[in-house]
């Protein structure tokens, strides 16, 4: 162990490389899960069958083969990415891949009474969604997107293929320095469980916090589905 801890501080410029990838990559996976999930329950075949598309690629091939795509394969298209966006762009389309059918899966188990009273208030599909069908869908959402999120952390072990200096690259070439491969390797899985078990944590906060059983969270989802209910009569 005392071989590298004068090799610590790099290692831990890689962790904050693998952070800034982790919290990228999560708000990317957000933003493509939520558009791709809603277009796929789209009543307009040209935005679903897209969609569709979309999510079955992603899920269906290797993260590892998308990044090597888009880091080595693009530039023969005339698309140069640099390493850390061509890592965050394949973190959040393959994650958000699986996200968009925790999204669509979330939406479409609300009681389809909920969708027959937002109509019934004459509310527009945005109102339904905004102010209905959303307050109660991303409660359920909330468990099987932190699962997403460690996956997701634990993927970005890969970017040290197409180059990116993060905590994996690093302890790479540390334990080519040193030779000491146990502790290098012991050392960076101590620190990915750590910040995997925080995402558990955020994600077990989260889901407690916007559980619509707590008085708290419905009397919220209540007061909105009042003023939309409010706004479209007056």
């Amino acid at each position: 162990m005392s071989q590298i801890l004068p090799y610590l501080p790099l290692l831990l410029e890689g962790l904050l490389i693998t952070l800034a990838l982790t919290a990228a990559g999560m708000v990317f996976t957000v933003l493509v899960a939520f558009a791709a999930g809603l277009c796929r329950m789209s009543r307009r075949r040209w935005v679903r069958l897209p969609a569709g598309v979309f999510v079955e690629v992603f899920r269906g091939t290797s993260m590892l083969v998308q990044l090597f795509w888009l880091f080595y394969a693009l530039p023969f298209f005339g698309v140069q990415l640099v390493p850390f966006a061509a890592a965050v762009l394949a973190l959040g389309l393959n994650e958000g891949a699986y996200g968009a059918e925790i999204v669509r899966g979330a939406i479409n188990a609300l009681p389809r009474g909920q969708r027959e009273g937002a109509v019934a208030l004459s509310l527009t599909p945005y109102q339904r969604m905004r102010f209905v069908i959303l307050p109660q869908a991303i409660p359920a959402m909330i468990p099987p997107f932190g699962n997403v999120f460690v996956d997701l952390l634990k993927n970005t072990s890969l970017v040290s293929l197409v180059t990116v200096a993060d905590l994996t690259f690093r302890a790479q070439w540390v334990r080519s320095t040193t030779g000491a491969t146990a502790a290098v390797f012991g050392t960076i899985l101590v620190l990915y469980f750590l910040v995997a078990y925080l995402l558990s944590l955020g994600s077990d906060w989260l889901e407690r916090r916007f559980d619509v059983a707590r008085p708290e969270a419905r009397d919220s989802l209540l007061r909105r589905m009042f003023r939309s209910g409010e706004m479209v009569r007056s």
